[in-house]
């Protein structure tokens, strides 16, 4: 196991009716509040009442910045900005998914940078300081609310970017599996291939010391299998929307990771999907993990996979070590199917017209090789893409 330093300050309140200390929390960190959010879908199920009438029984003043889109552009980050100068906010409260966090994180670096918010995605401008902020939590799946990282797009440039600091970390979190219950079918099995998805960057790495966090890694993995298709069958079902909410923020930060050395492989090539086809996500994980899978699959890594079938998917230890590996890529590919998440690009809109682009984009973005568990050159970018098709 490699050395590492654990941080992860972010205040956790978990359960039914934990947002009873959000005017309290708010209060230890500033006085002028920005509420950020989506497309209203809080005010259809009362969490936006719940909240106002929270900041108003605490006197603290609050104005709002609505509809981030479900892959957050910049130029909603530029209007939060706005709104939090011509203001004097001090705060910021995320209500929503990871997009309407990843928003608020930006919003929250920008604030103090004078000039394009881009600058500070790309790396041009350094983040010298950060508003802090706090969320409420409404969809499991990115993590966005327990870790210090965010992913904003450009449509303009066909670019989306993930970028982080130290302070993107929340003050605190308020997760009440109640207030995933109207998620719909489709963004509750994308949220659990998101959540899959961040445990199997974290999972597939060469470091074969670090057995504790490969367990952790695992027995998050088997909690999504378990629990996927309950929340989308019964959507009130608090303990299925319960287990994945945890699991979303256990999977990304940075537990799993913590002595380990994985430079993540699958999120940069769903990243110029959604940048050219603002595609869903967690649905462009899952169509290219299996193929990413079939791809890096090799005599060097085969101890890897063998180890997730048994482990993961309880595959008959005794069989030969490649068909155990086959079969794990197998389940995997299945499972994503159980859940009727569409598992080709064709039938989310993709067709072979900007695949070169996008693998010559994941090249360039990266300055080179993607990933480190198995690296993938353009070649190998272009194929995964072209299996996927």
């Amino acid at each position: 196991m490699l050395n590492f330093n654990y941080n992860i300050p972010t205040k956790v309140f978990f359960g039914e009716g934990k947002i009873e200390v959000l005017g309290k929390q708010i209060k230890k960190y500033g006085s002028r509040v920005l509420l950020a959010y989506g497309g209203g879908s809080i005010k259809k199920t009362g969490i936006y009442d719940d909240v106002v009438k929270i900041l108003r029984e605490n006197a603290i003043p609050y104005y709002e910045l609505s509809g981030i889109e479900p892959n957050p552009r910049v130029e909603s980050v530029a209007e939060g900005v706005r709104i939090c100068r011509d203001n004097n906010i001090d705060f910021i409260l995320a209500v929503g998914g990871g997009s309407t966090i990843d928003c608020s994180k930006a919003i929250a670096a920008s604030y103090y940078y004078e000039g394009n918010p881009w600058d500070l995605v790309i790396g041009k401008a350094k983040i010298e300081k950060v508003l802090p902020i706090g969320t409420i939590l409404t969809l499991s799946a990115t993590g966005s609310e327990m870790d210090a990282g965010a992913v904003i797009t450009n449509m303009e440039t066909n670019q989306k970017y993930g970028f982080g600091h130290s302070g993107f970390f929340p003050k605190f979190s308020i997760l009440d599996p109640r207030y995933t219950y109207t998620v719909s079918k489709y963004q509750t099995a994308s949220g659990v291939a998101d959540i899959m998805s961040h445990t199997f960057e974290e999972y597939f790495s060469n470091e074969k010391g670090a057995y504790l966090q490969d367990r952790l890694a695992e027995s998050i993995l088997k909690t999504c299998i378990k629990y996927g298709r309950i929340a989308i069958d019964k959507p009130e079902n608090y303990e299925a929307r319960a287990n994945l909410m945890w699991a979303s923020s256990l999977a990304i930060n940075g537990l799993l990771g913590y002595g380990k050395d994985s430079i993540w492989s699958v999120h940069p090539l769903e990243h110029e999907l959604s940048a050219y086809y603002d595609i869903t996500h967690g649905v462009g994980l899952a169509i290219l993990t299996p193929h990413w899978m079939e791809h890096v699959l090799d005599e060097n890594n085969l101890w890897k996979f063998v180890e997730y079938g048994i482990n993961v998917w309880n595959i008959d230890s005794s069989l030969e070590e490649m068909k155990i590996a086959q079969l794990a890529i197998e389940k995997t590919s299945q499972f994503f199917k159980s859940l009727d998440i569409p598992m080709s690009l064709r039938e989310v809109g993709i067709d072979e017209e900007k695949l070169e682009i996008m693998a010559k984009d994941v090249i360039e973005y990266k300055e080179g090789p993607v990933g480190n568990f198995k690296t993938l050159d353009y070649e190998d970018v272009l194929s995964i893409y072209k299996k996927a098709l």
